[in-house]
């Protein structure tokens, strides 16, 4: 088994720890390792491609690779000395050159580093989700300022801005995140929304929320209740005030969600849901990559049993 992922992933090192616990053969690298750290070599002939990879204390054949699980490595790192230009193109080389070799392993991946990528597009997985019969918030893309204004109006509620990815880093020395945030309809328009694209969506009332974990054919649900008001408006922002339990999705979400990860091609997604209080569903997003591991430690749902059942095709 290759796993694929940084050094430092609780996640992934879950997948590990199961793999092991069954004695199943592991190789694990960061692609970040490749090339001062990670020796490729690998030969077409008439059986595929074969060869070796090599790390500092283990070298892995190729052709016995089962199956990959690929959980954010971090991206090709070259040595040092080398200038602009040819960082540019080495790091252009590692990642068509050896990921392009991993990619043409003939085995399973959790999950497929292209489609996964693709699913990561909130405008393509909110239209995936509307077309796979769920249900979504109504929602603007746009940079222009009266567009949103006029959304606000439509809307006639409370509104919401998301990012389309995470945005981390450090403002004053501290570490600092955007997350989901309210916006006022009477701060609309706004003139800085024509620096970029922005996303808003109507406020959903929430008696809490659902992180639903698909694993193939399997799903795992469990309510989070947040104990905070910025929890409330965004889980991710406050881990520490919420609670946990296991819940049964709706025969129709679940239809939903297998008919998403299939036009997606994923065998892996965790789905964010908001349950209304009138007990309605409503899909916020899927993370194509998402972390499992502190819904599995609260709740016990089996889902790193899952996710290697699904590696070693018993699932």
């Amino acid at each position: 088994m290759l796993v694929l992922a940084s050094r430092f992933d609780p996640t992934a090192d879950l997948a590990v720890e199961e793999l092991n616990r069954r004695a199943v053969p592991v190789f694990r690298a960061d692609v970040a390792h490749f090339p001062v750290r990670l020796t490729l070599a690998a030969r077409l002939t008439g059986d595929g491609w074969r060869g070796t990879l090599t790390s500092e204390h283990r070298t892995l054949c190729l052709e016995a690779v089962r199956s990959v699980y690929y959980r954010r490595p971090q991206r090709p790192q070259m040595g040092h000395g080398m200038s602009p230009e040819a960082r540019k193109v080495a790091e252009r080389e590692a990642r068509l050159g050896f990921g392009g070799l991993l990619a043409a392993l003939p085995c399973p991946w959790l999950s497929p580093p292209g489609k996964a990528a693709d699913a990561e597009q909130k405008p393509l997985q909110l239209r995936v989700a509307l077309d796979s019969g769920l249900d979504v918030p109504h929602t603007l893309i746009t940079n222009d300022p009266e567009a949103a204004g006029e959304f606000a109006d439509s809307v006639r509620g409370r509104l919401v801005y998301k990012p389309f990815h995470p945005v981390r880093g450090h403002v004053d020395g501290r570490t600092a995140a955007v997350y989901t945030s309210l916006v006022d309809p009477t701060d609309l328009p706004h003139p800085d929304i024509a620096t970029t694209a922005h996303l808003f969506q109507e406020w959903v009332p929430k008696a809490f929320e659902v992180r639903l974990t698909a694993v193939g054919e399997r799903v795992f649900a469990a309510e989070i209740h947040a104990g905070s008001d910025r929890g409330r408006i965004d889980w991710r922002s406050d881990y520490g005030s919420h609670t946990y339990r296991v819940c049964d999705p709706p025969a129709a979400v679940v239809t939903g969600v297998r008919r998403m990860l299939e036009r997606l091609g994923l065998p892996y997604g965790a789905f964010d849901f908001v349950v209304t209080p009138e007990g309605k569903w409503v899909f916020l997003e899927v993370n194509p990559s998402g972390q499992y591991g502190f819904v599995e430690v609260a709740t016990g749902l089996p889902i790193t049993s899952a996710i290697v059942d699904y590696l070693e095709g018993a699932s």
